[in-house]
């Protein structure tokens, strides 16, 4: 069992496996940090392209921010419901960037004994490829880094 673990998710198919591993890895002694990282590729999508004024844009960044925080939020009462059930010691930590230098930098802030991750989703399926996993990335990394397959690979 671990003391201090970092688990990185977002909700996404891959990312729960992650959640499930690290939640087999967890007794009441764990100390659970969930690391929540919105992409910084959403603050480029103003809509510029369709969207022709000001007010609109607005709007429409209103509407991205409320929707954005809203799956946040969500994510992260099921995920500490996951780990509180288990009587595990769960922290949430929400951060806004790159994905991988996200992560790097919170495992300066604290030493934990492993960072659990999902791997990344097969070509065939649809949705947005994670640039969390990468060879610099394990390398980069003094914490020992747990990759859990994605169930559809």
């Amino acid at each position: 069992m671990y003391k201090n673990i970092l688990l990185a998710s977002h909700g996404t198919v891959g990312a729960k496996a992650a959640e499930n591993t690290a939640l087999k890895m967890c007794s009441p002694t764990t100390h659970l940090t969930h690391l929540f990282i919105v992409p910084d590729f959403w603050k480029h999508m103003l809509g510029d392209d369709w969207l022709n004024n000001s007010n609109t844009r607005i709007q429409f960044e209103d509407y991205l921010e409320s929707q954005l925080t809203k799956d946040v939020e969500e994510n992260i009462i099921r995920v500490e419901n996951k780990f509180r059930s288990k009587g595990v010691d769960y922290l949430a930590k929400v951060v806004f960037g790159t994905p991988e230098k996200c992560l790097l930098e919170t495992c300066c802030d604290k030493n934990f004994n492993c960072v659990v991750i999902g791997s990344p989703r097969p070509k065939d399926m649809p949705g947005i490829t994670s640039k969390m996993f990468s060879k610099v990335l394990a390398k980069k990394l003094n914490t020992p880094l747990v990759t859990v397959p994605h169930p559809n690979a």
